[in-house]
């Protein structure tokens, strides 16, 4: 997407993001941790003996 593309919202979010972060991008990193550590924990090879 170049500048030209950009639809006429995008100041409006980065200007939020500025004040607030960027608060999406930190939840995705949020549930993507989550969920490797709930395959960690829910990774019953080591108990099985098969790991």
């Amino acid at each position: 997407m170049t500048a030209t593309d950009k639809p006429d919202f995008v100041p409006i979010y980065d200007s939020l993001v500025a004040e607030h972060g960027d608060v999406p991008a930190e939840a995705r990193e949020a549930a993507e941790v989550i969920q490797r550590e709930a395959a960690e924990a829910l990774d019953w090879s080591r108990v099985r003996g098969s790991g």
